[in-house]
């Protein structure tokens, strides 16, 4: 080889790299120029040792192509490197925009999995469970998104694995790291049987529930509307003209026994309110009648009954103690009917008034017609109370009816119980009469003043005629 070969034998890739032009080496180093110049000045002087300074030349021009090359392959693995954190950063933003949506309806399905209820219906609790349902068809979805996402990390990884890049740390974008993700939807996948459970076992009570509402239902469906129509009976009854008083006082009588035998019924309904109450039930839309409608019902009829079986007695007593006919009990009762507009059993003061001037009685509106009827109320209705029942109707009319004949009769039957004298003493009278009454008649009787008069004599026809009017005797 000849050593004084001029140093423009360097190849032009060398050269190119040296003067930047055309090649793609980073122009930091610059050109060569005077290592370029050198080697032609040495081989025209003629240098004696041009041969070692080409060589060197040379190798220094190689280094330098060598470092060119380094470089490129240097800018080449960054450029790669770079769009591979890039794709890695991409993969990132694009986990962080799904993760964080998916985080958040895991952590809302995971309240409501927990959440309490409180049903009173089987449509409330289906409706849960209806919902429910329709939550646990979208879970395969659900799944295949938290794959994707699990996917989109994994990516990531593997790229960053594959060409040696070590990250820096977690995702820049998001904390919610794939355990994250995994352990809330094992924890989601755990809710899912315990929520079932709970709206099962709910159903079964709430079918319980409906089974107890229509039992009670139906039972008190019957009971009360039994109540109700005996109450209107019974009040027929009363206040009906019927036949006599007994025949009134034996369908009474045979009403009461029918309630009796009916108290089964009513101690069933309570066995079933006692378990309504035991399962905490506090509505029931299949009936109007509550437990405690039926109670003041049934002490209602059984008042109701008592009461009047009670009256018609009482009229049965008054109309034989006084003498009233069937004929004139008919008469009452059907003046009072015809006065008692709302068949309540009583009449107010207005009604008795004018009962009392279609009858006769001069109880006009003014000064002395108001005079008679305060009377006339006074003795009716002492208590004040601002009714008039049919009882005191009854013996306000006997006594205005009989009082006439009553003081005969009276007089007349004194006189059998003194063994026919014209006066009786208070040894008979306690001997023939009950304790009140016969003390009542020793305090108001005056002493007889009689030619045949005896220590301790009591005059009993002053008495009747004082009480029922003047006698004919």
């Amino acid at each position: 080889m000849d050593h004084r070969q001029p140093c423009t034998s360097i190849s032009p890739g060398a050269r190119a790299w040296d003067t930047g032009a055309g090649g793609s080496g980073p122009t930091l180093y610059g050109p060569l120029p005077g290592l370029t110049s050198l080697c032609p000045a040495c081989s025209e002087l003629d240098y004696y040792d041009s041969h070692n300074v080409n060589t060197r030349c040379q190798k220094i021009c190689d280094q330098w192509d060598a470092l060119g090359s380094l470089t490129h392959s240097r800018r080449e693995a960054l450029e790669k490197t770079e769009k591979q954190l890039e794709t890695i950063d991409q993969l990132h933003l694009e986990y962080a925009k799904r993760a964080a949506p998916f985080n958040n309806w895991m952590e809302s399905a995971m309240e409501d999995l927990q959440d309490m209820f409180i049903v009173h219906t089987i449509e409330e609790i289906e409706g849960l469970i209806s919902a429910h349902d329709q939550f646990k068809s979208t879970l395969p979805d659900a799944d295949r998104e938290r794959e994707a996402i699990l996917a989109i990390h994994k990516e990531a990884q593997r790229i960053a694995e594959s060409n040696h890049i070590k990250l820096s740390g977690s995702n820049p974008y998001t904390t919610v790291t794939p355990q994250i993700i995994n352990s809330k939807w094992e924890k989601v996948q755990q809710l899912v049987p315990k929520r079932d459970h709970a709206l099962l076992e709910e159903q079964s009570k709430q079918q319980s529930n409906e089974h107890l509402r229509r039992q009670f239902a139906s039972q008190a469906n019957i009971v009360g509307p039994w109540i109700q129509t005996k109450m209107e009976e019974i009040g027929r009854i009363s206040i009906e003209m019927n036949g006599t008083l007994e025949d009134q006082l034996s369908h009474l009588k045979q009403y009461e026994r029918s309630i009796v035998d009916y108290k089964p019924n009513l101690d069933l309904l309570e066995q079933q309110h006692q378990l309504i109450q035991e399962a905490l039930i506090f509505d029931n839309k299949h009936t109007n009648y509550t437990m405690e409608h039926i109670r003041v019902g049934w002490e209602q009829l059984l008042t109701t009954i008592a009461r009047t079986i009670n009256e018609v007695e009482n009229q049965i007593l008054t109309r034989d103690a006084k003498g009233i006919s069937q004929e004139q009990m008919q008469e009452f009762r059907a003046s009072f009917n015809h006065f008692d507009k709302d068949h309540g059993g009583a009449l107010g003061p207005e009604e008795f008034k004018a009962c009392l001037i279609s009858l006769g009685y001069d109880v006009e509106n003014d000064r002395q017609g108001d005079a008679e009827f305060n009377r006339i109320m006074s003795v009716v209705d002492p208590n004040h109370s601002g009714l008039v029942t049919f009882q005191a109707f009854i013996d306000f009319m006997s006594r205005e009816t009989t009082d006439t004949d009553t003081a005969d009769q009276v007089i007349a039957s004194f006189k059998v119980l003194a063994g026919d004298k014209n006066f009786i003493t208070a040894e008979e009278l306690r001997r023939e009469l009950p304790p009140d009454q016969a003390e009542y008649c020793i305090a108001r009787m005056a002493p007889y003043q009689g030619s045949d008069a005896v220590p301790g004599a009591l005059d009993y026809k002053s008495f009747s005629t004082a009480l029922y009017g003047e006698s004919d005797l």
